[in-house]
């Protein structure tokens, strides 16, 4: 992927015409798009000489409990609901924001799975 408003149009419409080439720091990737099931990651360099850990696939969640300050890994039983894209919701993709049911009750994403390479959630209600 190109991350670059040089192939965009102006404010006014008119076509940007572009003045260089493609450089190596405008190239993005494509989303981790984590679902359930047994843990797959991948390890991404990134600019600076530091590493992005993607998740792409996880059965287990961070889960903190505000009401007695603790945090358990719990197993993800489903995804409940993405109100961030459609297909996301319909395909079951975890980011955040996503809702996900768990042993403890259902849990809101806190983490950005496909950014730190793990899910971390906050309880929502208790069963």
């Amino acid at each position: 992927m190109w991350h670059s408003d040089q192939g965009k149009r102006k404010v006014t419409g008119g076509r940007r015409k572009s003045y260089r080439t493609r450089r190596s720091f405008e190239v993005g990737g494509y989303p981790a798009e984590t679902r359930l099931g047994e843990a797959i990651r991948r390890v991404h360099k990134t600019r600076g000489n530091t590493k992005k850990i993607k998740l792409l696939v996880e059965r287990y969640a961070n889960v903190a409990i505000p009401l007695t300050g603790k945090t358990e890994k719990v197993a993800i039983q489903e995804v409940i609901e993405n109100t961030a894209n459609a297909d996301y919701n319909r395909r079951k993709i975890i980011v955040r924001g996503a809702i996900i049911e768990t042993s403890l009750g259902r849990a809101v994403v806190t983490s950005r799975p496909g950014q730190d390479g793990i899910i971390n959630a906050v309880i929502l209600s208790k069963k």
